[in-house]
């Protein structure tokens, strides 16, 4: 006799990132991603290290939004953050609405670079983006600059990211926190981007 099947509401509900790892295929390949929390030793070995994540909002509370945003980040499975710049202010760029806040997070992470991406759209909607058309004003833009060393050019993601040396809003937090990965001449490039260093506006 086959026990009874609990109902609906007692059973576990599957992660968002669960529901990721079984999309891509993840867990089948390497079972020692499957728990959600702490770092396995295979997700030491595959750490990838120089991963730069860039945030920005211009609706509700942005500041607070993108404090949460850090803090969503740093509980993702076999992910740490390392460092975090600090928040600037800047003008739209090819957007709407009032003034972003922006900052960039250098993280180190196991997860592949489409897990992540679906990993930081799922935060993206947790604070209630919605995609109404083409760079609308957002409570919540999280995009993956560099991933390590890695080229990654897919209808979904694309690493380095295409634009971010026509951006002040990437290249100065960027700079702040990695110096070596924006040049003097990137950062001359968008010098009559508009951008304001908020100081001791604190992101974490």
């Amino acid at each position: 006799k086959h026990p009874p099947i609990p109902p609906r509401s007692a059973a576990v509900a599957a992660s968002p990132m669960q529901r990721a790892r079984r999309r891509t295929g993840l867990v089948a390949q390497h079972p020692a991603l499957t728990l959600d929390t702490g770092m396995t030793d295979f997700a030491r070995r595959v750490l990838v290290e120089d991963v730069f994540v860039a945030l920005g909002a211009n609706l509700g509370d942005a500041a607070q939004t993108l404090r949460q945003a850090v803090a969503a980040v740093g509980r993702l499975p076999h992910t740490r953050v390392r460092k975090a710049s600090s928040l600037y202010r800047t003008a739209p760029v090819d957007s709407s609405g009032p003034d972003y806040l922006n900052a960039v997070l250098q993280i180190e992470t196991a997860l592949p670079a489409p897990v992540l991406l679906q990993a930081l759209q799922e935060i993206e909607t947790a604070a209630g983006r919605e995609r109404p058309y083409r760079n609308a004003p957002r409570t919540l833009d999280l995009d993956i600059l560099l991933y390590g060393s890695g080229q990654i050019d897919s209808p979904h993601l694309q690493v380095p990211h295409p634009r971010m040396a026509q951006r002040a809003f990437v290249l100065e937090p960027l700079a702040e926190i990695a110096p070596e990965r924006v040049s003097p001449a990137q950062r001359e490039a968008v010098a009559d981007q508009r951008i304001e260093r908020l100081v001791g506006v604190l992101l974490s």
